[in-house]
């Protein structure tokens, strides 16, 4: 069994560097080339189970890399919800709280780690009940928190592991260990 996990492409906030949860942002043009870019890394498999996002730039990746029609909307892989850091760079956000770190404190009025790392235990559960290789299709905090999860380490695990927009990463097995087979793949 594998698990693809694709981040979205570009936006203008991941461009940007903003912290993008529920607002419902578009693809870029480079965003939308890299999605359709994906479309034959990820063609030619047998897909056990696809997952997406509900928000607009996932299943805008999801359909330009072909595989809209089998994807399944997963609530669990929205992205870590930034209540009152919606919209804000990390720069911007330490103006006013100069030690803040997503990976420790979470977000006023939004999510906290254990709270996201619960969603990604719920959908790493979904995938590997899935009986075959399965594709993810959300966002950079969410998909680290997953991969974190799947090689048994902590939310905080996932500050280690750069995600760029459009990236394809694979999880699966070096024997029965969990592993992280690819990361970052642009």
């Amino acid at each position: 069994m594998e698990i693809a996990l694709v981040r979205h492409g570009e936006t203008e906030w991941s461009a940007s560097g903003q912290h993008t949860s529920r607002t419902d942002l578009p693809l870029t043009e480079p965003g939308r080339r890299r999605a359709e870019d994906l479309r034959g890394m990820l063609a030619g498999r047998d897909w056990a189970l696809v997952l997406c996002s509900p928000l607009r730039r996932a299943r805008e990746t999801c359909e330009l890399a072909g595989l809209s029609d089998r994807a399944v909307i997963d609530e669990n892989l929205r992205e870590w919800e930034y209540g009152e850091y919606e919209g804000l760079t990390t720069p911007q956000i330490r103006e006013q709280r100069p030690d803040w770190l997503l990976w420790r404190d979470g977000c006023p009025d939004g999510e906290s780690p254990e709270q996201v790392g619960a969603r990604a235990d719920q959908a790493l559960e979904r995938l590997s009940a899935a009986g075959g290789d399965a594709v993810v299709f959300a966002h950079g905090h969410i998909l680290r928190v997953i991969a974190a999860r799947w090689v048994e380490q902590p939310v905080s695990f996932g500050s280690r592991l750069a995600l760029s927009a459009g990236a394809l990463c694979a999880l699966g097995f070096e024997r029965e260990t969990q592993v992280i087979r690819e990361w970052n793949c642009t």
